[in-house]
């Protein structure tokens, strides 16, 4: 961002032959500008320097915008980036930046006077705000200024860096230019009253402005909309302007989007009688990495993994590792999402996860969950939400959650659940009540039958891990519990490297599920009755599920599509 230089004659001053030979009053001194060089990253990593080559210049997340800087750092680099600005002596300026991640740092050296730094623990959420101030010596005319992370932790990113404060002799950022056409626009997500558009994020832009056949309806900062309030079965047309100081640029090409013809606010595929869930990984963690159309058709249920936390207590977003994954854009995911429920597949957002650090324990909490849910569904088009909160659950709010979000998403919502054994040995854990509170809604509890060493079966006998017994008797709690049996799912690792410990061959699983749904294949462990209508079986993950091969849904989804 720049600022506008401004010098006022305050009183009057007399001209002479010689110049200016008096002033009646002094002469105002210039606003402050910003010294820093591309602190918006919107020219990539131009003017900066990153240890180790640890940065990147990224789409998403941004907090304005096209671009923000990513660093990872390692085990021996804290990945800092930096650069030298051009000062004043004897002046202050004052040090800013937006950021996401945990132990992000911000600085100045070289100061000559007290060099200084800021930081901020985090919690890897949502962008909060980093501010110091520095002095200059006597002689110092260059400050080397930074961000950083620490050593061996997670990626941080960083945006609108900038250094206020007054013109050392090498003036600010060069004024913005008017930005170009989006590209790219489409729409990725269509229901009987909204349309979700999305395009190509435009360098240099500070948002976007939405048409609807040929009228503004939206102003937004990130490259997509969710239009709402409109007719079922219905075409229109859209375009997109990109726009910032400058101005506004030229209008995109028009797109045409057709609502659907009804059926709720968010008309999704019917879950089949028996499915296959499979969590995908928006991570890279040495699985093989993948788009969501690499994912195979066996899989009916897809959980996305996984939501983030926000500042806002019980509040979700979503951000794509586009990096990670190897270039895999916003756009691209959200055409996936359209494709995958073209074929009759479930694509829903997880919550939470081995580091998730979200909390819902009051009723703000719970409608900041309800309302963030069904606005990502919306934006991306997800079918609903898996709830993966390793950290605890409180039954009374999380119900007031999910069943707000059914009242806004309707009867296609799909809920899914993925508690450790432990959460459900007893009716009265917070996640048995909250799945046994929300039976009328809920589609399946896939249960983590690994990472758990022994636990009770329904028999009041203990079972270890990594038996066609274990899977059996502690699913007959569930199913003696109160669930319905097509609430009920085995979760299990998709190859020893999925978990820590747990791991079932393939022949295992379809052993089990044979055992409660047939009578056949069990271990020593026989339920009393069987469970035809069980939902089916869970893997984490695709990933690790395409690492070796995709021999767990090539073994397991055919067993579980041809059950009863």
């Amino acid at each position: 961002m720049n600022r506008i230089r401004s010098l006022a004659l305050l009183g009057a001053a007399t001209l002479t032959a010689g110049g200016l030979t008096a002033l009646a009053a002094g002469t105002a001194q210039a606003a402050d500008i910003n010294v820093a060089r591309n602190g918006g990253f919107e020219s990539g990593l131009s003017n900066w320097s990153c240890s180790g080559g640890s940065g990147a210049v990224v789409p998403s997340p941004v907090f304005a915008g096209a671009g923000a800087l990513k660093a990872t750092p390692a085990g021996s680099d804290n990945a800092r980036c930096s650069q030298t600005v051009t000062v004043k002596p004897n002046s202050t300026y004052t040090l800013s930046t937006q950021v996401q991640g945990s132990y992000v740092y911000l600085g100045a050296t070289g100061t000559g006077t007290q060099d200084v730094s800021t930081w901020t623990p985090g919690t890897g959420g949502g962008w909060q705000k980093l501010s110091t101030t520095f002095s200059t010596g006597p002689s110092t005319t260059q400050v080397s200024v930074y961000t950083n992370g620490w050593y061996g932790q997670s990626p941080y990113t960083v945006d609108e860096f900038s250094v206020f404060g007054p013109d050392g002799g090498g003036g600010s950022d060069p004024g913005p230019v008017v930005p170009g056409a989006p590209a790219g626009t489409a729409v990725s997500g269509q229901s009987a009253n909204a349309l979700t558009l999305s395009w190509s994020a435009v360098s240099g832009a500070a948002g976007y402005y939405v048409y609807q056949n040929g009228v503004r309806v939206q102003t937004v900062t990130n490259p997509s909309a969710q239009i709402s309030g409109l007719t079922a079965s219905t075409s229109y047309a859209f375009q997109i302007s990109a726009y910032n100081a400058a101005g506004e640029g030229t209008r995109s090409a028009t797109v045409t989007g057709t609502t659907t013809g009804g059926g709720g606010p968010n008309p999704n595929p019917a879950v089949p009688r028996h499915a296959l869930t499979g969590y995908w990984q928006n991570f890279n963690n040495g699985a093989t990495v993948q788009k969501l159309s690499d994912v195979p058709a066996q899989y009916d249920i897809i959980a996305v993994s996984f939501a983030d936390a926000t500042t806002t207590p019980g509040a979700i977003t979503f951000n794509l590792d586009t990096v990670g994954l190897g270039g895999y854009t916003v756009p691209q995911f959200k055409a996936d999402i359209v494709a995958k429920k073209a074929a009759g597949k479930s694509v829903i957002l997880s919550i939470g996860g081995e580091k998730g650090t979200i909390s819902v324990n009051d009723s703000a909490s719970a409608n900041n969950l309800a309302n963030s849910a069904y606005a990502l569904m919306q934006e991306y088009g997800f079918t609903g939400v898996d709830i993966d909160l390793e950290n605890g659950i409180n039954p009374t709010y999380m119900t007031q959650a999910m069943r707000a979000l059914s009242q806004k998403a309707g009867p296609s919502l799909v809920i899914t659940m993925a508690p450790q054994t432990i959460d459900m040995q007893s009716t009265q854990g917070g996640y048995f009540r909250t799945a046994l509170n929300i039976k009328d809604i809920l589609t399946v509890v896939n249960m983590q039958y690994y990472n758990s060493g022994a636990m009770l079966g329904c028999d009041g006998k203990v079972y270890s891990q990594g038996s066609v017994d274990f899977l059996t008797a502690l699913a007959c709690i569930q199913l003696e519990g109160g669930l319905d049996p097509s609430q009920v799912g085995i979760g299990v690792p998709a190859s020893p490297s999925g978990a820590g410990s747990g791991y079932v061959s393939p022949a295992i699983v379809n052993n089990a599920l044979d055992c409660l749904t047939v009578g056949t294949g069990c271990g020593t462990f026989k339920p009393a009755k069987t469970y035809p209508s069980l939902r089916g079986a869970m893997t984490w993950s695709t990933n690790w599920d395409a690492k070796a091969g995709n021999a767990w849904s090539n073994a397991v989804g055919p067993k579980v599509h041809s059950l009863p």
